[in-house]
């Protein structure tokens, strides 16, 4: 797993209630434009704005208000049931909008739609198209159908699609920050997960089409690349084709074939003055070899988000993970003896079936051990199709599940509150990325290793490098006062 790994339920804001607040834009006649809504991780938003360039070449407008648009697309998560049921409730009311004006078109991309595709579109009849992560550059093809009322679908998975020939449209950017897209699917097959069955198998994209993206977005003056797949340290480039394939390849793609660490220094070497994160690592995919291109570029940011989902041994074998507690623990020290102020972050399930009560209490030891800057946690939810959903009885009852998950949590705020109150009285480079919802006097941005600061806006702007020595903070946020612009960057 990685940025699919149970990510909180993440919704494109700027579209959030736009009809509420906008009433009047109700009687404006609809026209060809498409109004896209996202929920679930960073690949479905990087998906969402490749959509977006596909459905501009077809002659749409993206337009940000529900009423003024003619198709109505929903990207979708499917990690964990309460995405799901959210997005059902979208549908209902995206089926009204639909009730006003008949001639307008609905449809679900992503991985609900590769799950639920026959359910949406003949027993429910609540969807005009469905599309599947590796189907949209079809979408234009699918809406011809739909006009001829024919069934719209395509939910095939790819061996070779990565998009990389498209120019995503950033979808509501601040101009600070960007995705980039450089892997796609996943082998892994932890037995919790749906995306190896909605998003395919691993291959990776062309290291030039990421490096002319990355060139692009920094001659727009974007400040802020963020390197993303399922698995982004998984990345292996031989001439295409997929990873598992790998051992297939000629003598000559293997001895020339480019992995992450090679990748992640480029993208840095070549773009000095734009700062680099990735998104999302996993555990054994991480070599020594990313962590010293990290420590060796000033622009690349000392963070990972490494997910882990337990610490148990019996339960990572469960869970089909493919590393050990002490293989994690190794893990750690290496990037704590390479890059000393490395940020770390987790995924973590709770009440996975079978956990008793020393597999949660070796998952707080686990904590304890890190005492990760922050985390994204839950309480184990059964996926449908899923390995653990068809072999291992779900037997942990839901309020143990609620109550381990709620010293999780517990103990995660305590480590967060430890690792922000050591920056007080150090000066951190942050990048501004907007106005603080603390007070309009504040920027908000982020440090090198993902903490949220505010601190004074005195003459800086959005997408300024700046020099902030921190006074006070929260267990998530922390607070000071602008210096300079930085020269660190």
């Amino acid at each position: 797993m990685s940025v699919k790994e149970l990510q909180p339920l993440r919704k494109n804001a700027l579209k959030q209630n736009n009809t509420e607040t906008l009433n009047s834009l109700a009687e404006d006649k609809i026209s060809k434009k498409a109004y896209i809504e996202s929920y679930g991780c960073q690949m479905n938003f990087s998906d969402s704005e490749v959509v977006a360039s596909i459905l501009s070449k077809d002659g749409y407008t993206i337009t940000e208000y529900i009423d003024q648009a003619s198709l109505i697309l929903i990207n979708t998560c499917s990690i964990r049931e309460k995405a799901e049921q959210t997005v059902r409730k979208r549908l209902e009311y995206f089926n009204s909008k639909k009730n006003e004006h008949p001639d307008r078109t609905v449809g679900v991309l992503g991985c609900m739609a590769e799950r639920l595709k026959h359910k949406f579109l003949e027993e429910e009849k609540i969807v005009d198209l469905v599309v599947g992560p590796d189907a949209y550059k079809d979408i234009p093809n699918l809406l011809k159908e739909v006009a001829n009322e024919k069934e719209a679908v395509n939910v095939l998975l790819s061996k070779e699609e990565t998009y990389g020939d498209i120019a995503p449209v950033r979808l509501n950017s601040n101009g600070v920050s960007a995705f980039v897209s450089i892997t796609r699917g996943c082998d892994n097959m932890c037995t919790f997960c749906v995306v190896p069955f909605t998003r395919g198998r691993e291959r990776s994209r062309d290291p030039k089409s990421i490096l002319d993206e990355i060139s692009n977005l920094a001659s727009k003056n974007y400040k802020e690349i963020i390197l993303l797949g399922q698995n982004v340290d998984s990345y292996l480039w031989y001439g295409g084709g997929l990873k598992k394939d790998f051992r297939k390849a000629s003598t000559l793609q293997q001895k020339t074939a480019l992995r992450f660490d090679d990748l992640l220094g480029l993208v840095a070497k070549t773009n000095p003055k734009v700062r680099i994160r990735f998104s999302t690592s996993n555990p054994q995919d991480m070599s020594l070899g990313v962590l010293k291109v990290m420590a060796k570029y000033d622009n690349i940011c000392n963070y990972i988000h490494l997910p882990v989902q337990s610490g148990s041994n019996k339960i990572l074998k469960k869970m089909n993970r493919q590393h050990t507690k002490e293989e994690y623990f190794q893990l750690i020290d290496n990037i704590r003896s390479i890059i000393p102020d490395c940020g770390i972050s987790h995924d973590m399930i709770a009440g996975f079936p079978s956990e008793t009560g020393q597999d949660h209490q070796d998952t707080l030891n686990l904590m304890d051990y890190v005492k990760y800057d922050f985390g994204f946690m839950f309480a184990y939810s059964e996926r449908p199709g899923t390995l653990a959903a068809k072999k291992i009885i779900d037997d942990v009852p839901e309020a143990v599940k609620k109550k381990r998950l709620s010293e999780i949590i517990r103990k995660q705020q305590e480590h967060s509150r430890y690792r922000t109150e050591k920056y007080i009285g150090k000066t951190v480079c942050v990048l501004i990325e907007k106005a603080s919802k603390r007070s309009e006097d504040y920027w908000s941005g982020r440090t090198s290793q993902n903490t949220v600061a505010v601190f004074t806006k005195k003459n800086y702007q959005i997408g300024d490098f700046v020099d902030v020595k921190i006074t006070s903070c929260t267990s998530a946020t922390l607070v000071g006062e602008a210096i300079q612009l930085s020269k660190s960057i």
